[in-house]
């Protein structure tokens, strides 16, 4: 065989894989280039701020300094946490409860959870102006009582772990049934079956395994989305934060903004990898009746928590209330609860005339993401600038340009990953006819 005829037929060998595997077209290599692009400016950003210190953000510290100690990273932080929630519950419940009409999704909502956990990570970090220091003094200096070390060790370290188990035992029998064709990437799908045979018995195990990981999984998930719930929540002394609804607050909104995410990543991979077959209208519904019900309940916490903040309360409290109502913020948080209830609108028009339509459901998503982004926002930071127990005059807080760089380059980075993915592995599982 000649040089020039190799390729060529590796090229064909690559062309018979599922969804679009191991080919790039016009439009993926405009999207990798210029989602590389968004993360290396985030990276130069993010060096900017290594080199010179936190001062080059908007960050200024409380008190004497008017201003916010915490900002758009922590805001961002405690949002990929809340998306990452969704995914692999989705998917946990799929495996519990049988829902065969959610299972081409479920490997979706796997690797977000995977990849949102990853920039959770990147995201805290970026807060840290020495990270290498804090993983050093949580080895050193960790006290287990502490939400704090709580949420660096159960969440980021045992939930992505158990992610990652999750999402790789789910994908041995694609592996395996892969590595049968020669193809460019034949190695690494044997590496990844490791040993796997796909018989009835070793579905049968499969199954089992899965199921008890999904129980498993999900009282971690909540005990570990309370837990960064409990980093605000248990803040005695500070105006905003401390109170009974933070925990169950943050796992409801997780799953509003996690679902959110999973309607929008489905709909794009159903249009990406031609796979409509697959990802029916049901599956979209299902999870479109999922969001409602969530979104439904943190719209009633967020009335308690308005109407707490509102009625008789403390001077500071009423500061606070005021800076969200009628104040600075309250572009944002007015904001925050049109673009929830209007999702709410659009998913109760459809459940009630049976009609489900794809890109409502889409739109619905993206306007709770939206809400979520703000909301998480005003978790962070009105409760130090205007929150202020001790004689502080009012602060303020405005994110610069080297912290919205470092955040638009996480997204870039989780894009990224999640498109390499697609290209190597099928992101909707096989049938058995493929």
């Amino acid at each position: 065989m000649t040089t020039e005829a190799m390729p060529q037929r590796e090229h064909t060998q690559d062309a018979a894989l599922p969804q679009g595997i191991g080919r790039l077209t016009p439009g993926w290599i405009v999207f990798f280039a210029a989602m590389a692009a968004v993360t290396a400016i985030g990276m130069y950003a993010y060096f900017l701020q290594v080199t010179n210190g936190l001062i080059v953000t908007g960050m200024r510290g409380l008190g004497t300094m008017l201003g916010a100690t915490w900002g758009l990273y922590v805001a961002y932080y405690v949002y990929f946490i809340g998306v990452s929630f969704a995914g692999i519950t989705v998917a946990a419940l799929i495996r519990i409860f049988r829902i065969t009409k959610l299972e081409p999704v479920a490997r979706i909502g796997e690797l977000l959870t995977v990849v949102s956990l990853i920039l959770g990570a990147l995201a805290i970090m970026a807060d840290l102006e020495k990270p290498w220091r804090a993983v050093v003094n949580l080895i050193q200096y960790g006290r287990p009582q502490s939400p704090f070390f709580g949420t660096f060790t159960m969440v980021i370290a045992g939930y992505l772990f158990a992610s990652l188990i999750y999402l790789y035992v789910t994908s041995r029998r694609d592996a395996a049934i892969l590595a049968e064709q020669p193809s460019r990437f034949q190695k690494l799908y044997r590496i990844l079956a490791a040993g796997y045979e796909d018989t009835p018995s070793q579905r049968i195990i499969d199954r089992r395994a899965t199921f008890w990981l999904a129980l498993a999984i999900i009282p971690l998930l909540v005990i570990a989305h309370s837990t960064v719930g409990f980093v605000f929540g248990l803040q005695v002394g500070r105006p905003g934060w401390f109170g009974a609804l933070q925990a169950p607050g943050f796992v409801v909104l997780a799953g509003v903004s996690g679902i959110g995410n999973l309607i929008m990543l489905a709909a794009i991979v159903r249009w990406a990898t031609n796979t409509r077959d697959r990802i029916t209208v049901d599956a979209f519904a299902w999870l479109a009746k999922l969001l409602l019900g969530l979104l439904i309940t943190y719209l009633y916490f967020t009335v308690v928590e308005v109407l707490t903040v509102t009625y008789q309360a403390g001077e500071v409290e009423r500061t606070l209330s005021d800076a969200l109502l009628t104040g600075t913020y309250a572009w944002i948080f007015w904001g925050a609860i049109v673009s929830l209830i209007s999702a709410a609108v659009l998913l109760i028009w459809q459940a009630v005339t049976r009609k489900w339509s794809i890109g409502l459901i889409f739109a619905a998503g993206a306007l709770v993401n939206v809400g979520a982004v703000a909301k998480r926002y005003l978790i962070v930071v009105p409760s130090q600038t205007h929150a202020q127990l001790l004689p502080y005059p009012t602060g303020s807080y405005t994110p610069n340009w080297i912290e919205w760089a470092v955040v638009l380059g996480l997204f870039a980075l989780g894009a990224l990953m999640i498109g390499v993915f697609m290209k190597v592995f099928p992101i909707v599982p096989l049938e058995e006819a493929e």
